[in-house]
């Protein structure tokens, strides 16, 4: 197991689960959700930074949503592309897709398990879900890395820097 502290991210259009590791990548507990914001998801991917460097983490592991017979749809892709904006924003830490498979499923029966049927309604409710499921996805990278051994998931590359503006002296025709 490498060790270091890792941040799980269950990514969605409107909310952005998080969850951290310890420092032996043994159990993850929830953090906070973050508002995805615009559809760049540029406000969430600012907040994951600051997440990622208040704690010092040396990875983020960030939910890939394939549908059961494991293919990709328009979540999924949403989500190769967010994970390549935080990859880039987060460098040098890496940042990791990880199949989350019916982590929603498994954040919703949990909290049912331990009680919390009634204890939130609406927007607080869904708020614990997006953790939970956070959660969810970082243990069960952490649990998968102990197991066999190698990082989990397949490793995103950056998206390369947005092109400047051409430059333009302010005449028209030029």
């Amino acid at each position: 197991m490498r060790p270091g502290t890792r941040l799980g991210v269950d990514v969605g259009q409107v909310r952005v689960g998080v969850a951290v590791s310890d420092p032996a990548g043994l159990l993850a507990t929830p953090v906070e959700t973050v508002p995805a914001g615009d559809p760049s998801g540029a406000a969430a991917i600012d907040r994951l930074v600051q997440l990622a460097t208040e704690h010092g983490v040396v990875e983020v592991v960030l939910g890939l949503p394939r549908s059961l017979s494991s293919t990709e749809g328009p979540a999924a892709a949403a989500a190769r592309a967010f994970g390549r904006r935080l990859a880039a924003a987060v460098a040098p830490v890496s940042v990791r897709l990880v199949d989350e498979r019916m982590s929603t499923v498994s954040a919703e029966r949990g909290l049912r398990e331990v009680g919390r049927r009634g204890a939130t309604h609406g927007a607080k409710r869904r708020k614990v879900v997006d953790q939970a499921a956070a959660v969810i996805i970082l243990q069960t990278a952490l649990d998968t890395e102990r197991t066999r051994g190698t990082a989990p998931g397949e490793l995103v590359q950056p998206a390369p820097p947005a092109a400047p503006a051409p430059e333009t002296t302010g005449r028209p025709g030029e």
